[in-house]
């Protein structure tokens, strides 16, 4: 998980090399419409490294249902009820 105040394309990119590098790269990635995933940073990079894109629907968040789910239990388990003192500490 990348924990930021914000998270661009270019972020992206390395968490998919870095994660690359320790798992492998996956065939597949689901994301949606977000500026952090419609860029060229993270475009080219998935391509270099033979990944898809699989882009849900505009206003279809239940076609990317399983990380809707896990963003809300996140949300509600972690993020809702712990007070993080910094970046390192979330």
């Amino acid at each position: 998980m990348v924990v930021d105040t914000s998270i661009n394309g270019k972020r992206v990119s390395q968490a998919l090399d870095y994660l690359g590098r320790i798992r492998g790269f996956p065939e597949v990635i689901g994301v949606d419409n977000g500026s952090e995933f419609i860029g060229k940073m993270l475009d080219n990079r998935a391509w270099k490294h033979g990944v898809k894109l699989d882009f849900s629907r505009p206003g279809k968040p239940v076609e990317n249902a399983f990380i809707e789910s896990f963003n809300r239990g996140v949300r509600n388990e972690c993020r809702n009820d712990n007070w993080f003192l910094s970046l390192n500490h979330a």
